[in-house]
């Protein structure tokens, strides 16, 4: 079983985004398991957060957007492909404006931050997609087919619109050393009469001959060599594998891509994602962020009401083993009236009750708990990170450490913003309702 994986420290890199010609810092640090790749914009107040999912897709041009309401990141498929090359799974990306640095237009600089940090395997395991026949994208003459298979394999095809050069081709199993060897130095490239167009439409502010490679009249413009003699399929394949990892699993098979690029990238993603939906294990429910397994519900499984009711809705689910709650902080608290009220802050107390109520959820839908109440038996090493206060929403993740049928245990990581605010063990007695 391959086990999923995120850094061991914190790892920071700064530049200019290539399109948007922002001067910005990245830093990557460690995520829980099954957290995904969540980017974090931490310029803007209340530190908004966008995973990594094709759902949140907004933008394709000559480059790949990440949008929730008016939050964006641009051109995240580099940082992506690198993640995916190296085989991370759970990361927080925090930049600092709406672009990752463009670095010399590479992975580069990416795979060595990811380096620097250190990779740890985590206590979970990864999930992969399992297709059963192939899924085909096409436009324009341009295709990507995926074929079920055992290995990851990319082969890609690049066709030159007439600038003098043959089309190149290569084919590749990727895996962490591959990628590192033969995609992750291969840079971006635009054609010499697309510059000024580009230009126009506000596009590559922070491009230049440091970060790209451009191409014209039968010549190429760059301030060192070519660092392949096919380095541009290689770095369409670069740019492939960091779209292909929206689909936030794994994909066994033969990708082949013909003329491909962001645009058919994301369609193809869009088809594997909803077979995706299909092959989730039993028992499983994965929602986007803002669907609902609501209040209502949650009252229906809860003995608790207002207001010591702390779960606003449920919007991750893994049959008796890990759930994901959220809780909406706000002003109207009943507690924040004495507690600090010159300038409120949620008693650390009923955070961890908030993870109580959480895993509540998730336990007491098993049969042989069905109509019990779960009592607290034991705390074990709770931990305040961080101030929790008005405005602030807590992603509560619970994962089930024992689950008897009269004692459970679990493990509760309340966070705010990519910021682990609280965590605690969790022991429970589940005790038959009237029986006290």
């Amino acid at each position: 079983m391959e086990r999923q994986r995120t850094i061991a420290g914190e790892a920071r890199y700064f530049g200019i985004g290539v399109h948007t010609g922002s001067k910005t810092a990245i830093t990557f640090k460690p995520a829980p398991p099954d957290t995904g790749i969540r980017f974090v914009r931490v310029d803007l107040p209340g530190r908004p957060s966008i995973a990594a999912d094709i759902e949140h897709v907004v933008g394709v041009e000559r480059g790949t957007v990440l949008g929730v309401d008016d939050v964006r990141v641009h051109t995240v498929e580099h940082v992506l492909a690198a993640l995916c090359g190296l085989g991370i799974d759970n990361l927080f990306v925090e930049v600092d404006a709406n672009e990752p640095p463009v670095g010399d237009g590479s992975a580069v600089p990416f795979v060595r931050m990811i380096r620097s940090a250190g990779i740890v395997e985590q206590d979970a395991p990864r999930a992969f997609i399992e297709l059963s026949a192939p899924v085909r994208t096409e436009k324009n003459g341009a295709t990507i087919t995926v074929i079920p298979g055992g290995e990851f394999r990319i082969s890609c095809t690049y066709s030159f619109p007439s600038e003098g050069f043959h089309d190149q081709f290569l084919s590749l199993t990727i895996d962490e050393e591959t990628f590192e060897r033969e995609i992750a130095p291969c840079r971006t490239f635009c054609f010499y009469h697309e510059v000024e167009e580009l230009m126009n439409r506000g596009l590559i502010k922070g491009g230049s001959l440091d970060s790209a490679v451009v191409i014209g009249d039968g010549a190429i413009f760059s301030k060192e060599r070519l660092r392949f003699r096919d380095e541009f399929v290689r770095h369409k394949i670069l740019d492939l594998l960091g779209d292909l990892y929206l689909l936030g699993m794994r994909i066994r098979g033969h990708v082949i891509a013909v003329r491909s690029g962001h645009e058919l990238n994301v369609r193809l993603v869009n088809q594997l994602a909803g077979l995706r939906k299909k092959t989730r294990a039993k028992g499983e429910i994965k929602l986007p962020e803002g669907s609902k397994v609501d209040i209502n519900d949650i009252k229906k499984i809860l003995p608790h009401r207002y207001p010591f009711l702390l779960v606003d809705r449920i919007v991750e689910m893994k049959k008796y083993t890990r759930i994901v709650g959220i809780k909406n902080v706000t002003v109207n608290e009943p507690f924040f009236m004495g507690h600090f009220p010159e300038r409120p802050v949620m008693p650390g107390v009923l955070i961890i009750e908030a993870m109580a109520q959480t895993a509540g959820v998730l336990t007491l839908q098993r049969p042989d708990t069905k109509g019990k109440l779960a009592y607290f038996m034991a705390i074990d090493r709770a931990k305040f990170r961080r101030a929790v206060v008005p405005g602030d929403q807590l992603r509560i993740e619970i994962e089930v450490l024992r689950f008897g049928t009269r004692v459970g245990k679990v493990k509760g990581t309340a966070t705010v913003d990519g910021e682990v605010a609280a965590q605690a063990e969790l022991t429970f007695a589940f005790i038959q309702a009237g029986s006290l």
